[in-house]
């Protein structure tokens, strides 16, 4: 007989221990000695019974249930024990038998429906929990189980049903919506063709047109911005503004995703639209300004002066206070990255660093005059706006990005020690955004400095990543050439390929944008740029070289052996356009 030690026998965590170890006879003595001190707990039975099944000593723990339960009807769950334990011998019959007596059981007392469907479940005898959750349901009005139902549904599969029923706890109670967002997500991607977005679509129009309640239309929307489907949304988005004209944060909201995903025509439509419908100068003066940054990113240069001069307009009109410190943000960045005028700019900011303002609105300004010093390679005079930014916003998102930009300065000085250890602090960021820009970041530092321990590769591609920066474009490919002519094979070579591909691109230089995309994928295939490599070439001949097939070719090989690229979805999507597929 196996001994163990009296008190080790009566801890529950040297039991489970044990059980997890797979030392289950260990774990069946502490579990015997716990259950006979303590008959009432449930789970040391269970423990018990589990030990025992592992050791095959089915007969013993079929014995055990059956006993506890002539015993007490208190725990009418043991009879879907029963059943698991037939089921482990292959005595289906039997095992049905049992599940039965546990339905039955609800019928006496609907208050056993969640422990019996919530042990049904832990077995994955899912069509067994819904029968037990709907009977619970259909026997005792007050009782909803719906959340666990939608949730069974999804498992399996019935996505109509999962839909449904989730939309019934939304209708019941709206405060319920971005929980049932937050579902929906864990089906629904990018990719309009995916079976779960289509179900969902279909269930959310077949409502929306049998009720007038707006959040069939706020679904729509999110739905369609998921597919990155924005003129769809737009059109959810109207119809939900007229009927409720005083509120444009939506419509503002959507523009702003428009800009950042850079479907820049959806974004003109939505902003046209949010100035025609403006009940405020503010609101007008917002619109304007969004439309500036859009005319910003894709302007020439010889578009340049009359930017400026709307700038200097919208000033004029609406003054150079607090109230419009945004778009003199805005305007001192225009003056510094585009048009060279740094120290204007710089000027212009600490003059508005005098107005009275909140810790966030300060931070804001000292945030951009930053980044123009950093422009203007006056680093430490950086370091230090970006540490008061830190310092001023402490718990917001801003902060962590002062952080990172902290790191990219001293990656831009040569420092690169110091660039690591803020890195470090910001991968567990919770802006997945920087927490990906500061893992990349670290990647390129690490693996460029274990086999050069002067980092000369690496400053050189610093300074390239500056010149770009800078948007000295020239001066960066030269740089990059350099790189790859002095240190050709060495590891930064491939990082070299892709900055100096992305450069060529902005340049108009796509043929020779391409043949950089082509060495990485003949030469660094396996490595973890290849995806980006893959995606940029489809993409250019997609969009610039007006090669179909070829894009296709690319975007294939993104699907069949990437399928962990962050490229995936969107590559799949492209592809079956290219195809010609149907997508809704």
């Amino acid at each position: 007989m196996l001994w163990v030690n009296i008190g080790a026998a009566q801890n529950p965590n040297l039991a489970k221990n044990y059980f997890d170890q797979g030392e289950f006879e260990k774990s069946l003595a502490v579990y015997e000695s716990l259950t006979a001190a303590q008959p009432g707990r449930l789970d040391y039975f269970l423990g018990m019974i589990q030990s025992l099944q592992q050791l095959e000593k089915y007969q013993q723990a079929e014995d055990l249930l059956k006993e506890r339960l002539r015993k007490t009807t208190q725990f009418p769950q043991l009879y879907v024990e029963l059943g698991h334990n037939y089921a482990l011998q292959n005595q289906s019959n039997k095992a049905q038998d049992a599940y039965s007596q546990a339905l039955v059981a609800i019928e006496t007392n609907s208050n056993y429906t969640y422990t019996i469907a919530n042990t049904f479940q832990h077995y994955n005898l899912l069509n067994e929990a819904v029968e037990a959750y709907e009977k619970g349901m259909s026997l005792n009005p007050n009782m909803d189980f719906n959340m666990q139902l939608a949730q069974i549904y999804g498992e399996q599969g019935k996505l109509e049903k999962m839909f449904e029923t989730y939309l019934n706890l939304v209708e019941k109670n709206e405060g319920f919506k971005h929980t049932a967002q937050r579902y929906f997500s864990m089906y629904v991607t990018e990719d309009g063709t995916n079976e779960a977005n289509d179900v969902l679509r279909r269930v959310l129009l077949k409502r929306a047109q049998q009720t007038q309640a707006l959040m069939y239309n706020e679904f729509l929307s999110w739905l369609f911005i998921q597919q990155k489907e924005f003129k769809k949304a737009l059109v959810q988005e109207k119809a939900i503004h007229k009927r409720n004209e005083e509120n444009l944060n939506r419509l503002t909201d959507l523009a702003k995703i428009t800009i950042s995903e850079k479907d820049f025509q959806a974004a003109k439509e939505t902003i046209t639209y949010i100035i025609d419908n403006a009940l405020t100068p503010q609101q007008r003066l917002q619109g304007k300004q969004m439309l500036l940054e859009i005319e910003v990113v894709t302007a020439t240069q010889k578009q340049f002066p009359e930017i400026k001069k709307k700038f200097d307009d919208l000033l004029t009109e609406y003054g150079k206070g607090m109230e419009t410190y945004l778009l003199q943000i805005d305007y001192n960045h225009f003056l510094a990255f585009k048009l060279n005028k740094k120290e204007e700019a710089i000027s212009n900011l600490k003059t508005l660093l005098k107005e009275r303002m909140n810790n966030f609105q300060e931070a804001q300004i000292k945030m951009e005059l930053a980044d123009i010093l950093v422009l203007d390679e006056k680093f430490n005079q950086a370091l230090i706006f970006y540490s008061q930014v830190q310092s001023k916003v402490q718990n917001d998102a801003l902060s962590q990005e002062a952080r990172f930009k902290v790191a990219r300065t001293s990656y831009f000085k040569g420092d690169f020690d110091w660039a690591l250890n803020q890195l470090d602090v910001l991968k567990k960021s919770t802006s997945q955004l920087i927490a990906n820009d500061a893992m990349q970041l670290s990647l390129l530092i690490k693996d460029n400095s274990l086999m050069d321990s002067t980092q000369t590769a690496l400053k050189k591609y610093a300074r390239a990543d500056l010149l770009v920066l800078q948007e000295k474009y020239p001066e960066a490919i030269a740089a990059l050439d350099e790189i790859l002519t002095m240190h050709k094979g060495e590891s930064i070579e491939d990082e070299a390929l892709l900055k100096q591909g992305t450069v060529l691109e902005i340049m108009g230089q796509y043929t020779r944008a391409t043949e950089n995309y082509l060495k990485i994928i003949q030469y660094y295939g396996d490595d973890i740029l290849a995806d980006d490599a893959l995606f940029r070439l489809a993409s250019l001949f997609e969009t610039k070289l007006d090669q179909p097939e070829k894009a296709k070719q690319y975007y294939e090989k993104i699907i069949f052996d990437h399928a962990d690229s962050i490229y995936f979805v969107e590559a799949r999507r492209k592809y079956r356009t290219l195809r010609g597929d149907l997508i809704n």
